[in-house]
């Protein structure tokens, strides 16, 4: 099975923590591990089955900050990792 490459922008590698507080009420604050970054997102690993496309979060990195959306979560095991879509830098 092949795949077709769909980012438009290229990832570069990245470590350390991200912050993410989700917009819920009450709101949660993940403490996820970042793996890599682009001009308009990144992906991190955490272990919150919680954090569905189309949650949006604040989320702060070595990188970055500002408001993110989920746009996928993949659940392997007891990790999960999403990726974000940066909405609004701080």
């Amino acid at each position: 099975m092949s795949s077709i490459e769909r980012r438009k922008e290229p990832r570069h590698p990245a470590t350390g923590l991200v912050r993410l507080e989700t917009r819920t009420h009450p709101p949660r604050v993940v403490e996820a591990s970042l793996l890599d970054v682009s001009a308009s997102g990144f992906r991190a690993a955490h272990a919150d089955w919680n954090l569905t496309p189309g949650l949006r979060v604040r989320f702060s990195h070595q990188e970055a900050s500002g408001v993110a959306v989920v746009v996928w979560t993949r659940i392997l095991g007891a990790e999960a990792t999403s990726g974000f879509l940066i909405l609004a830098p701080a």
